[in-house]
Parts: structure tokens; C-alpha cells; sequence
């Protein structure tokens, strides 16, 4: 058995430079895609808040003892997707989600004792095209579009 000869440091030099910026385009687009991920998480939970205090709202308000059943009316509608869209009855504010509007809310009557109200928002990942009408080509088959559709909808029985 014989000494095993290492190569001299000198052979190594600039290695774990290559190396480095070989695998640090793939970090980058890993790191940036749980940031993505994390802020669609994020609105996801936002407009899921906001359907929960519009069918609260709704539901203290849209039962009518005289008739047994709920009632909703364009006054009752027009405030509850409000408070979904702006957080109050009144059209005032800041979109609780940057391109929320009113058009994204419905609500509507479940039976004769429950009210749903559903925000359907369409997610634009700042990576990319920058806009949702984009897409990322895909390697085997269609591209990928960049919108994703994001539902939250809550149902509620009336008070």
C-alpha cells in the first residue's frame, strides 16, 4: 500500500466558482417561486376573511320572519359585496386585494335559511410576463398560464 497523491490546491482553484453559478440560477427560481407561492397563500386568506365578514354581514340582515326565509334585496346585495370588496357597507376605501371589485362577489340564497357569498379572484404572479393574459411555455404539451383562479366561498344560516 502506497500514499495516495492529492492533486495541489492550485488544480482546484475556480471549482466552486463554476459550480456556483451553475446551481445558482435554479436557487434563485426556487427561492422566487416559494415567494410567489407565499403571497398567493397570503391573498388566498385575505379574500377568505373578507367572504366570512361579507356573509356575516348578510346573514344579520337578510332574514325575514314575516315570509320564514331569507330575503335579499339589490340594497342588501349591493352592501354585502361592499363590505367583501372595501370592508364597509359604503364604496369607500381601498380593495381589501389590488383589482378586487364588486363584479367578483356574489352572493345568493342556500335554501330557505342559509346565504353564500363566493369572491372568485384571478392571482397574478409578479414573475413572469407581469400580466395575467401570459403564460410560461410548457417543456411536453400546452403552456402554462400564469392567472390562477382563486375561489373563497363561505355559507352561512341567517339570523
Amino acid at each position: 500500500m502506497g500514499l495516495s497523491h492529492f492533486k495541489p490546491a492550485q488544480a482546484q482553484q475556480g471549482v466552486a466558482l463554476v459550480e456556483f453559478t451553475l446551481v445558482l440560477p435554479l436557487l434563485l427560481l426556487l427561492l422566487l417561486a416559494f415567494g410567489e407561492f407565499g403571497r398567493m397563500l397570503y391573498q388566498y386568506n385575505v379574500l377568505l376573511q373578507a367572504s366570512r365578514d361579507a356573509d356575516r354581514f348578510v346573514a344579520g340582515q337578510a332574514w325575514n320572519s314575516t315570509l320564514g326565509a331569507v330575503a335579499l334585496g339589490s340594497t342588501l346585495l349591493t352592501q354585502t359585496k361592499n363590505v367583501a370588496v372595501y370592508g364597509v357597507p359604503s364604496a369607500t376605501g381601498t380593495a381589501v386585494v389590488s383589482g378586487l371589485t364588486t363584479a367578483n362577489v356574489q352572493v345568493a340564497a342556500e335554501g330557505i335559511d342559509h346565504v353564500r357569498v363566493t369572491i372568485t379572484y384571478t392571482f397574478c404572479p409578479v414573475i413572469g410576463a407581469g400580466s395575467c393574459t401570459g403564460s410560461i411555455p410548457g417543456f411536453f404539451g400546452n403552456a402554462i398560464p400564469l392567472g390562477i383562479q382563486l375561489v373563497a366561498t363561505t355559507v352561512m344560516r341567517a339570523l
